[in-house]
């Protein structure tokens, strides 16, 4: 008969962080991918309301955003809106030796996929990575964000790297679906060293701060 393992010898099978984060990711793509295309529109349209109802957003002169990919939340109506308020929009864009950049958003006509899955880029001119610093309000994409503000991406950490160069105190909201902030007490993101917090989150049902006092 095996000898029985006492409780103080039992191995603790832990996940590490990059498991923990695929899973969520491949828990979060797939209920995305069911999201009727006219619920899909519909959100889109509520994500645009709740994130003109923030102040910093509404004010801005310049705001970094993103055209979203077919299954995220999306952005277009967001866009269109802040065009219509006379507002400069810095898009990201695949720049020279694939470097991720930012160019002047010139309407949906000039929106381009370069590639299946990719989200639409602007045409124009390669601003290079320091353009968003001319950004008074960052929003960015994220596939989760828990309470304290970890923000959980695609997985290429362009984003992390994209907020070095924004104005220090600029704020940075994610945009998501509601069901997809998660509370840190119950479910936290893991947070690693190259992860950069957000301060805030925008969704269909409205919006607000997560590390910032509301203005």
């Amino acid at each position: 008969m095996d000898e029985e393992v006492k409780p103080a010898e039992r191995r603790v099978v832990t996940q590490e962080p990059f498991e923990v984060k695929d899973s969520l990711r491949v828990m979060i793509r797939a209920r995305r991918a069911k999201v009727p295309e006219k619920a899909h529109q519909d959100l889109a349209e509520q994500i645009a309301k709740a994130a003109l109802s923030v102040p910093v957003v509404s004010k801005a002169s310049c705001v970094a955003a993103y055209a979203n990919r077919p299954t995220e939340p999306g952005t277009l109506p967001l866009i269109r809106a802040l065009e219509s308020r006379g507002m400069r929009i810095l898009l990201p864009k695949l720049g020279s030796g694939l470097a991720r950049t930012w160019a002047d958003y010139a309407g949906e006509a000039d929106l381009q996929v370069r590639a299946p899955g990719r989200p639409p880029e602007p045409g124009g001119d390669d601003l290079g990575p320091q353009a968003v610093a001319d950004a008074d309000v960052l929003l960015i994409p994220a596939v989760a964000v828990d309470t304290s503000g970890t923000r959980l991406g695609q997985g290429g950490a362009w984003y992390d790297r994209a907020v070095d160069y924004a104005r220090p105190g600029t704020p940075i909201l994610a945009i998501l679906y509601d069901e997809e902030l998660l509370d840190v007490e119950k479910q936290p993101i893991p947070r690693q060293e190259h992860d950069r917090l957000v301060d805030g989150v925008i969704t269909p049902s409205g919006w607000r701060w997560l590390r910032l006092p509301e203005k």
